[in-house]
């Protein structure tokens, strides 16, 4: 009996790790969970929620910019690294650790996005612009990328936030050098094919901010409504 569960527990095991390492039809893994930490005890569901979207709103800023150095290894090449993965994994600790191009330093948030879209900049436009949106992202959130009970976050800044990734994903596509090029190819719909996955990866983004800006409007809400309702109901602790 003993044994039999031990085999049915390991299937179990085993058929649960397939279903999870599934990849979805755009080559991501599906849904990630974190493994638990001793941090995760200070944060409530709301503030996993806002760390969780954070997490994956800079994975995709990762992901944007692999894709930019793809279509413009112009740009990687500034970096100094001896090939694309290790140009865009030196992309990667710089999103995380919130790193800037040297020449950009004293800048922030949209200074940075505003000059990698200047036709006049010389350095790495792609490592500017990235890093310029992650560092918005991060200020909006109150300069953290992982929440606990005792912070406080503004709705307005990250619903601003979610519009200035929409103001950066036109300039993207719109802004161009004197003699008509684009400053950076980003999506392509040719004869050669259709490549709208830059357009996908910023829909993405706007998408968790709006949704997280609308959660913390509610959750203050709730707070309130919650506590009238505990006055209402008196909600009594158990005895048994």
């Amino acid at each position: 009996m003993t044994r039999r569960l031990v085999g049915t527990i390991l299937i179990m095991t085993t058929l649960l790790a397939a279903c999870t390492s599934v990849p979805s039809p755009d080559g991501s893994a599906g849904p990630q969970n974190e493994s638990m930490s001793l941090d995760q005890m200070a944060q409530t569901d709301f503030n996993r929620t806002v760390t969780i979207a954070m997490r994956d709103n800079l994975d995709s800023l990762s992901r944007l910019q692999e894709k930019l150095y793809k279509r413009n290894p112009q740009e990687w090449r500034k970096t100094g690294a001896i090939d694309l993965n290790a140009a865009v994994q030196q992309g990667r600790v710089a999103i995380t650790k919130g790193h800037l191009p040297d020449e950009l330093q004293g800048l922030s948030d949209v200074e940075i996005v505003s000059v990698a879209m200047d036709p006049a900049y010389q350095g790495n436009r792609v490592a500017a612009f990235v890093s310029g949106l992650a560092d918005m992202i991060i200020q909006a959130h109150g300069g953290k990328t992982r929440f606990y009970v005792s912070d406080f976050l503004d709705a307005q800044h990250v619903h601003n936030a979610a519009r200035n990734v929409e103001v950066a994903a036109w300039l993207l596509s719109t802004r161009r050098h004197p003699d008509g090029t684009p400053l950076l190819l980003a999506n392509e719909i040719s004869q050669n094919g259709t490549n709208l996955s830059f357009e996908r990866e910023f829909g993405q983004l706007i998408g968790r901010l709006d949704l997280v800006a609308n959660l913390l409007d509610e959750n203050l809400r709730r707070v309130g409504i919650n506590y009238v309702q505990g006055l209402l109901f008196f909600n009594f602790l158990p005895v048994r």
